[in-house]
C-alpha cells in the first residue's frame, strides 16, 4: 500500500495522553516517511465534517516533540457521533436531509487521505470503524487505525488506555489539598467524585495513589495532622453492590472518633439510583448524542452526600471533583512509555495498510498489536477481586 496522505484527529473528552499521541505521531512519520503529508482535522470529527483542517507543517513537524510537556489537545477536541444526524444537523455541522457519514467520506476523498488515524474512546475507535466501513462499502480505499484513549480505561480488549495511568496520579495529588480541608470545620464529610461512568477503574486506581501516599507520608500524628484522619474512609464505584445505611452506620463511628470522614466515589456510582429517581419525579434526564446520561448536570457527588450527611451527624459537606483538573495533565513517564509504543506501532500499522485499534490485546496474551474493530467495545468493568484493591478495602475496614 502506498500512503501519500495521512489525517489525524482526537475525539471525545480530554485525557493525558492526546498532546504526546499528536507529537509522537508526527515525529514518527517525519521520521520513517518523511515524504507523507499529514493533515489534522481541527476537533475531532466536526472538523472532519466541515472541513476544517491543518496542515502539519515543517515547523509543525520540527516542534512536535515538545507537544509531550502539555495536557490538552493541540488540534481540539468534540464529542461528534457520525450516525447521529439530528445531532450533527443540530450543531450545524451538515445540512438537513445530510448524511454524515457521505459527508465525511467526501471530505476524506477530496482531501486525498489514505489512512486516518483517530485518537480517543470506544465512542471514537466505534465511530472511526463505522465510517471506515462505510467508505469501503462505497468503493473508497481508506485504513483507519486508532489510538485507545480514556482515562476510564473502560475498552474491551485493551489491557491499558493511554492517559488513565497519569489521571490516577493527578486525582490523587488533587486529593491530598481537598483532603487538608478537614481542619476547615468539625464534623465534616469529604466527598472526592472521580470520573468513571460506567467503570470503576479510574476511582479505584486513584484512590491507590492516594492511599500509597498517606502509607508513605511523614505525618506529626498529632490532632488533625494524623494518617487515620487523612486516609480514605469509603470508596464506592459503579460494580460495587452496598447498603448505604450499613455504610452509613461505619462512617458514623468514624465520624464520631475522629470527626471527619473522607470517602472516593466513581461519578457513575450510584447512577442508576439517581435516574430512576428522577424518571419517578417525571424530571428529564439530560444526556449526551452519544445517549449517555450527563453526570456532571445529574451530580452523583452531591446525591451521595445528601444521602451520607444527616446519618453521619456532619456539620459540613465539601464535594470535590477531581476530573478536569486530571484529564488535563501533561502525561506522566509511564504513560509517555506507553503513548511512544502504541503511536509508533500505529504508524507501522498504517504503512502496512492494516486496521483496527492498537492496544496490549487482553485476549491475545496483552500482546501489542492492531485489534479488529469488531472486537472492540467500550463495557469493560473493574474487577473487584483484583489484589491491590482488596488490599485497600481491608486497610481501610470497608466490605
Amino acid at each position: 500500500m502506498t500512503v501519500k496522505t495521512v489525517a489525524m484527529l482526537t475525539a471525545g473528552g480530554l485525557a493525558p495522553c492526546l498532546s504526546a499521541a499528536v507529537g509522537r505521531l508526527i515525529e514518527r512519520y517525519s521520521e520513517i516517511a518523511p515524504d507523507v503529508r499529514i493533515l489534522a482535522y481541527r476537533d475531532g470529527y466536526a472538523g472532519l465534517l466541515t472541513g476544517n483542517r491543518a496542515e502539519v507543517d515543517a515547523s509543525a513537524r520540527a516542534n512536535a516533540g515538545r507537544l509531550k510537556d502539555f495536557g490538552g489537545s493541540p488540534i481540539g477536541n468534540s464529542r461528534v457521533r457520525l450516525t447521529n444526524v439530528e445531532d450533527c444537523v443540530k450543531r450545524g455541522l451538515v445540512k438537513a436531509g445530510e448524511d454524515p457519514l457521505q459527508v465525511a467520506a467526501n471530505q476524506l476523498e477530496r482531501d486525498g487521505v489514505d489512512v486516518l488515524h483517530t485518537i480517543g474512546g470506544d465512542d471514537t475507535s466505534l465511530t472511526a470503524a463505522t465510517l471506515a466501513d462505510y467508505l469501503r462499502k462505497t468503493g473508497h480505499d481508506l485504513t483507519v487505525v486508532g489510538i485507545p484513549k480514556t482515562i476510564d480505561n473502560d475498552v474491551v480488549p485493551v489491557r491499558q488506555s493511554l492517559g488513565a495511568l497519569t489521571a490516577a496520579e493527578q486525582g490523587a495529588l488533587f486529593a491530598r489539598n481537598v483532603i487538608a480541608e478537614l481542619s476547615s470545620a468539625p464534623h465534616i464529610l469529604l466527598v472526592h467524585e472521580v470520573m468513571g461512568r460506567n467503570c470503576g477503574w479510574l476511582a479505584a486506581a486513584t484512590a491507590r495513589a492516594y492511599h500509597d501516599w498517606v502509607k508513605r507520608a511523614r505525618f506529626a500524628e498529632w490532632l488533625e495532622n494524623s494518617s487515620s484522619r487523612w486516609d480514605i474512609h469509603g470508596i464506592y464505584l459503579p460494580e460495587m453492590a452496598f447498603d448505604i445505611a450499613q455504610e452509613a452506620q461505619r462512617l458514623r463511628a468514624i465520624m464520631d472518633r475522629q470527626g471527619c470522614v473522607n470517602i472516593f466515589i466513581s461519578e457513575g456510582a450510584g447512577v442508576n439510583e439517581i435516574v430512576a429517581a428522577m424518571e419517578a419525579q417525571g424530571e428529564d434526564v439530560p444526556r449526551d448524542p452519544f445517549g449517555h446520561v450527563q453526570l456532571a448536570k445529574v451530580n452523583p457527588g452531591q446525591w451521595f452526600g445528601k444521602q451520607f450527611a444527616a446519618e453521619l451527624g456532619a456539620q459540613k459537606v465539601l464535594v470535590q471533583k477531581s476530573g478536569y483538573f486530571a484529564r488535563s495533565a501533561a502525561a506522566n513517564d509511564a504513560d509517555l512509555e506507553l503513548i511512544h509504543a502504541f503511536t509508533d506501532y500505529a504508524v507501522d500499522s498504517a504503512l502496512r495498510g492494516e486496521a483496527g485499534l492498537v492496544g496490549e490485546d487482553e485476549d491475545r496474551g496483552n500482546v501489542l498489536r492492531t485489534i479488529e474493530f469488531d472486537r472492540i467495545r467500550g463495557d469493560k468493568k473493574f474487577d473487584l477481586s483484583t489484589p491491590w484493591f482488596a488490599d485497600i478495602l481491608r486497610d481501610i475496614g470497608q466490605g
